[in-house]
């Protein structure tokens, strides 16, 4: 069952509810999003029904603004009880601190910041809001210099964005201490016996050591086949902690040099968000997770990178890093932007002036082919931007 809500739902997941007749709520906003009526859309009494009468029903969102439906129609269940626990970064960290017992981390109000003195934080550390998404109000704070930074820009009336309260909450914030290694994105659910399936795992590039953008995930049958058992047994001690079955999720961890996994937060419901690495596996592999995961199955990843197992696949997410506001943006050449790849997929637009993004590119690439993605992951987008006075 599908519960679809803003910002944003793609033609590859509609095409998906359509192709397999999955029931889809008929909620106000998704029958605002979705404009088709052959889909097998369901009321919402009767998909509150199921819920009540079969706790561990298969269910989908694929935005963590649904969360909010689920808040105020089915409040008093479990589910609602496991969302809230892992949409705040503060409950997730307590609820896994037998796990990792000496990992610091503190919560702390957004008045707080400003007051806050050197002797009650460690250097390292990342600040980001307890309630979050995007990588919106996230800062790396290596030093005093970093932190003055950040608390210049950790200020309410510069954290205003698109997403609800219950998606992005800038009032209160968590400090913890900066996990050293490389970061990794994964899509996976937890099955009726509640152990996690694995649906993909991605490498999250960055610029440099202080960058917390979302600009690259990358995907390819090595890196899922050297992180797949140790992912699966970590996340199912995470899942049992809260007794998760049928339940999808977007993790992201740190690995370090070690293989040391350290968590930074599970995304409830969801897999990537804007439809983005989910949809990366169906429309350049051909492998739908959505599918997968409704018919609880597990992956074939020799026939799903069958004559593939050299290629690297890539997200691209097109943030507004260049400076220039919205209104004073007249058009963004997406064709600019394809040639500059070996391979690209497809190029999803969307309209800066509604979303935080310019659009998505989904690409392959060649292993020995690090050239792009390195010059996407620095780009501050300026030469794909023709602006209202002219070409930057």
């Amino acid at each position: 069952m599908f519960l679809i809500d803003k910002p944003f739902v793609s033609d590859f997941l509609i095409e998906t509810i359509k192709d397999n007749n999955y029931k889809i709520i008929a909620t106000k906003v998704a029958k605002e999003l979705v404009k088709d009526d052959s889909l097998a859309w369901i009321p919402e009494e009767e998909a509150l029904a199921l819920l009540k009468n079969d706790p561990e029903i298969s269910l989908y969102s694929n935005s963590e603004n649904a969360l909010a439906w689920i808040d105020q129609y089915y409040g008093e269940s479990e589910l609602s009880s496991q969302l809230h626990v892992l949409k705040n970064k503060v409950k997730f960290r307590e609820l896994i601190k037998e796990l990792f017992p000496d990992f610091y981390f503190k919560q702390i109000s957004i008045e707080e910041i400003q007051r806050l003195s050197d002797d009650e934080i460690r250097f390292p550390f990342v600040i980001k809001p307890a309630v979050g998404f995007f990588s919106i109000g996230v800062h790396i704070v290596e030093n005093e210099k970093d932190w003055i930074k950040a608390k210049s820009e950790l200020q309410a009336d510069k954290l205003k964005s698109i997403f609800p309260e219950n998606v992005l909450n800038t009032s209160n914030f968590i400090i913890e201490e900066f996990i050293r290694g490389e970061e990794y994105a994964i899509d996976y659910y937890y099955d009726n016996n509640g152990d996690a399936v694995l649906l993909n795992v991605l490498h999250h590039l960055f610029s440099s050591g202080t960058d917390t953008s979302d600009r690259v995930y990358s995907t390819s049958k090595a890196i899922i086949e050297k992180y797949k058992i140790d992912l699966e047994y970590f996340l199912s001690k995470i899942g049992k902690e809260l007794h998760l079955k049928n339940f999808p999720a977007h993790a992201e961890v740190r690995i370090d040099e070690n293989g040391k996994i350290i968590p930074i937060e599970v995304n409830p419901l969801r897999f990537g968000g804007f439809c983005t690495t989910a949809d990366l596996m169906g429309v350049t592999l051909g492998f739908n997770e959505y599918k997968c995961f409704c018919e609880n199955k597990k992956p074939d990843w020799d026939t799903i990178f069958k004559g593939k197992e050299n290629k690297i696949f890539s997200v691209i997410i097109l943030d507004n890093n260049s400076g220039i506001i919205p209104s004073d943006i007249l058009r963004f050449n997406y064709s600019d932007l394809a040639k500059d790849f070996e391979k690209p997929i497809l190029i999803r637009e969307l309209d800066i002036n509604k979303y935080p993004v310019f659009g998505l590119a989904f690409i392959e690439s060649t292993a020995s082919n690090k050239k792009e993605l390195n010059d996407i992951l620095t780009s501050d987008l300026r030469k794909y931007i023709v602006s209202k006075q002219g070409k930057f």
